[in-house]
């Protein structure tokens, strides 16, 4: 599933979509919205930002990368420095101005190529996500994705489901 062609589809809203379209909240389809949308849609992206989501910088950023990755001279000093925290790309803020003028669909691609010539990462679309926007992501409440929610909970091998008030339910364990 995660190499499925339809994972990529968030990294061409800026060519599909019509110009006049300057903000995108994308959802994954296994997502149940229980609050008012709205509350996510006016989410401030401050600064430069283009992209807002809910962060887990506990979370093992370098396990998405394969040795290959972590063993080229080049590759990791791309990220040094720029405090990279996971994110899941199943619920995202996006400014689309910033995103075309900034060319990110391209920036993407290019980890993409990389990808094609050199496995460099698992788990399909989220990696260049990662990579691109490492350090630069407008943390949301997690309020705003409870994610880990399907198969990995009934065997107790997902993480810990946020405490506090949930607006977005997130099917997005193995199951």
């Amino acid at each position: 599933a995660l190499e499925n062609p339809l994972n990529y589809a968030r990294n061409y809203l800026g060519d599909i979509l019509d110009r006049s379209v300057d903000r995108v909240i994308y959802l994954d389809s296994d997502i149940i919205v229980v609050d008012d949308i709205t509350k996510l849609w006016n989410t401030a992206l401050t600064g430069l930002r283009v992209i807002g989501a809910p962060e887990y910088c506990h979370a093992n950023f370098t396990q998405y990368f394969t040795p290959g990755f972590w063993s080229d001279p080049a590759l990791p000093g791309l990220i040094s420095g720029r405090n990279p925290c996971y994110f899941n790309t199943g619920v995202m803020v996006m400014d689309m101005v910033r995103w075309r003028e900034g060319n990110y669909r391209e920036k993407l691609e290019v980890w993409m190529q990389l990808q094609k010539k050199k496995r460099i990462y698992d788990l399909g679309s989220l990696p260049p996500f990662l990579l691109v926007f490492a350090g630069d992501v407008e943390a949301i409440d997690h309020r705003w994705n409870q994610h880990g929610l399907g198969g990995d909970n009934i065997r107790g091998s997902c993480r810990s489901l946020h405490p506090g008030p949930v607006s977005l339910l997130h099917w997005s364990g193995k199951g």
